[in-house]
């Protein structure tokens, strides 16, 4: 009869610990026995006990949580004008757009720099991510949504002529996105720092732009004047770009990078689109037709945005397929 090697040297057969050393389970569950091992030992532990788990307890000398992420401006940046209730989520509503913009933004610069250094695959992942940023803007209306017209009307006085209309950071995003106007350089005049930012996106090459001078560095016959137009016009339809697409989407075995690179264009803008569609929608929940606080119609203004095409060629090639 063979023996097992564990008994031809002599030794017990005895069960293998391959729990971890420290902490059991790596992601923080336990069993029945631990955790009755745990109360125990915190009903015996000194009242200054500064370790749980192994995790770090105090803060004094070391940098925490809230002060990696400098809570403390964020969650004492909420200052409601009015008494009411519903005020709160107006603020905590646009602040947090502002920061989610912010990200697009910082996305939007970087992928336009890869796309003008011929660096596509990191360009793919950052318009993946402004378009995933655009969702959470997207669903940030259902939270909005929630107020109602009587309970807004209580808090609309405390806004002032203060809008989103104003915002400098979505003002640079319309403008990298390519819907330039300069006359939406007007309200930000007052503050010379915010002025000198939003200026400079109108006068710079969009990101659409720059994806339109990658298609003629691939070998495309771009029409010269489309390469070098006013930049702080609106993005126009150009015959010479739509047959560059229109090649790219026949043959997009060949030409592999610019097809992902429209698809994620076209991903974009779908997700801009919904966007706007919520915003539009949501105003005329909860306000109607009136009158907005910046001044402009409101809902109907709001309406014509949804009109705006930002990469016009992308759209139209669809139908020539």
């Amino acid at each position: 009869m063979s023996k097992s090697p564990s008994s031809a040297s002599g030794h017990h057969d005895t069960p293998v610990d391959t729990a971890p050393a420290q902490g059991g389970c790596p992601f923080g569950h336990q069993s029945a026995d631990t955790a009755a091992g745990d109360a125990k030992a915190s009903q015996n532990a000194p009242a200054d006990a500064t370790q749980w788990h192994d995790a770090q307890l105090d803060f004094s000398k070391s940098m925490s949580y809230g002060d990696y992420l400098s809570l403390d401006p964020i969650l004492n940046a909420q200052h409601p004008r009015s008494t009411d209730h519903n005020e709160m989520l107006f603020i905590i509503q646009h602040q947090t757009s502002e920061l989610w913009m912010k990200l697009a933004l910082y996305e939007l610069q970087a992928a336009r720099s890869a796309v003008h250094n011929d660096e596509l695959p990191p360009a793919f992942k950052m318009l993946a991510r402004v378009s995933r940023i655009l969702e959470q803007l997207v669903q940030a209306w259902s939270v909005l949504a929630t107020m109602t017209p009587s309970e807004y009307s209580s808090m609309r006085p405390s806004l002032g002529s203060s809008s989103g209309f104003q915002s400098y950071q979505y003002r640079i995003l319309e403008f990298m996105l390519g819907n330039k106007n300069a006359a939406m350089l007007k309200p930000h005049s007052h503050r010379p720092d915010l002025f000198q930012q939003v200026e400079a996106a109108l006068n710079a090459p969009s990101f659409y732009d720059e994806v339109v001078r990658l298609l003629a560095r691939r070998g495309f016959a771009i029409a010269p004047s489309r390469l070098e137009r006013d930049w702080t016009q609106p993005t126009p339809h150009d015959a010479t770009v739509e047959a560059a697409w229109l090649e790219v989407y026949r043959n997009p075995s060949q030409h592999w990078e610019l097809y992902e690179m429209a698809e994620e264009l076209v991903d974009l803008e779908d997700a801009f689109r919904q966007w706007r569609f919520r915003h539009v929608t949501t105003v005329e929940r909860i306000i109607g037709f009136k009158q907005g606080t910046g001044g402009t119609n409101g809902a109907p203004y709001l309406r014509k945005m949804l009109d705006v095409v930002l990469f016009p060629e992308l759209w139209h090639v669809r139908t020539l397929l």
